[in-house]
């Protein structure tokens, strides 16, 4: 039945003309993020690395990944395995609108991946296909069989308390229009008059963060009302299904989100948050803030002891991620707070005065040094002892909200 749906109603809605103007771009699977979460930013980037996009639908991640690793001469190629042939008939045509002769195409489920596509892989890709599974433990452990040893995954899953009101619809539906028994066409007739005659108390519009299926056409309509099998997660859950498939979760994307010492402000809640450990802080953040729609998160395998880069080496280098420099620079105050919104919810966030002058520097070569060094050029008085002060400050504000990572020089 899920099979049938995507070849009806391929998902996410993409027009291949649409890649000679844009490049959709997001988390996980940016190359300098999956860098600095999965390897600790020590990917030797000129050597050959295996991408798996498991469940790619019509294309965004392999399209991402394969053009990032074209524009930047990494080798290797990408895989892009789906059952659905309709949706991998557009990745396809979205690929040679780009000309990207580096991603091939498996036809197939990722539950056989052992056999169509073995690997082993330095990164999978796995976006919005577990909590379609029928067994989604079974569906993980199935492509960490065929990870790298020092590889690793970005995954995302749909929140449960962020999509309240989604799953009402989904209750209803079922009973107004039941698969199987109502045609398709039908029933995307049905739910949009549903949606339209909900009275304000329903509790999908009082969640006016959800607008999937403003934008998405039918099949962004289908996928959020009539997918036949939609299991939501909350931390908790994630951190389980992880651990039951050997694995161990790096990070969440974006970190700030899940960290609720950044936007809790009573001092006494902030003291007793203070003694939770990260998953116990990630349970918090999520209840108290009530609106993550996805969870984005890196995982690695349990034996591996790798964590991500930090600021002690003066040779790091930083990496301004889904931007340029040039645009955070602009939108970056010369010390201040910045305002950060996500779904709904806003939090200021303090950068130094030499914010603005650091982050316009951060071209993905310069480490450290050399940015101090240009900086002191105008500021005689800054030593690299000051100028980590307000690098560090502003690194905490940018990795924390997913605009800045680091690397090391290979």
């Amino acid at each position: 039945m899920v099979k049938n749906q995507y070849e009806n109603y391929p998902y996410p809605e993409r027009k291949p003309g649409d890649e000679k103007k844009r490049l959709i771009t997001g988390s996980p699977s940016n190359l300098a993020e999956v860098n600095h979460y999965v390897f600790g930013g020590r990917r030797d980037l000129s050597k050959p690395f295996s991408v798996l996009v498991a469940g790619g639908g019509t294309g965004d991640a392999a399209i991402l990944m394969a053009q990032q690793m074209s524009d930047f001469g990494v080798p290797d190629e990408v895989v892009h395995l789906d059952q659905s042939v309709s949706s991998q008939k557009i990745a396809e045509e979205r690929a040679k609108v780009r000309g990207l002769g580096n991603i091939r195409f498996v036809q197939g489920s990722l539950l056989d991946v052992s056999k169509i596509a073995p690997g082993p892989w330095d990164y999978i890709d796995c976006c919005g296909v577990l909590h379609h599974l029928d067994e989604p433990n079974a569906g993980l452990s199935s492509l960490t069989e065929v990870l790298a040893t020092d590889g690793g995954l970005g995954l995302m899953v749909y929140g449960e308390l962020g999509r309240i009101g989604v799953y009402h619809i989904q209750e209803m539906m079922r009973k107004l229009a039941p698969a199987g028994q109502t045609d398709d066409a039908e029933r995307i007739s049905i739910v949009k008059r549903l949606i339209a005659s909900l009275p304000p108390t329903a509790w999908f519009n009082r969640n006016s963060q959800i607008e999937d299926h403003k934008n998405g056409g039918d099949p962004g309509i289908f996928d959020l009302f009539l997918h036949a099998r939609d299991k939501p997660y909350r931390v908790n859950d994630v951190a389980e299904m992880v651990m039951n498939s050997n694995l161990r979760l790096v990070s969440f994307i974006e970190p700030y989100r899940y960290d609720p010492l950044l936007f809790v402000r009573d001092p006494k809640l902030k003291k007793i948050i203070n003694e939770l450990d990260y998953i116990e802080k990630a349970i918090f953040a999520e209840a108290y803030l009530g609106n993550i729609k996805k969870h984005v998160f890196y995982a690695v395998n349990k034996t591996n002891s790798i964590n991500p880069p930090t600021t002690a080496s003066a040779n790091v280098i930083p990496v301004i991620v889904n931007h340029s420099p040039e645009e955070i620079a602009k939108q970056m105050p010369t010390g201040g707070n910045i305002s950060v919104v996500s779904d709904g919810h806003r939090i200021d966030m303090y950068v130094p005065s030499l914010a603005k002058a650091i982050v316009i520097l951060c071209d993905g070569r310069r480490d450290l040094i050399s940015i101090h060094k240009i900086i002191r050029e105008k500021r005689k008085d800054l030593d690299y002892e000051e100028f980590m002060k307000h690098f560090d400050r502003l690194y905490s504000v940018m990795n924390s909200i997913n605009r800045m990572v680091l690397r090391m020089p290979t």
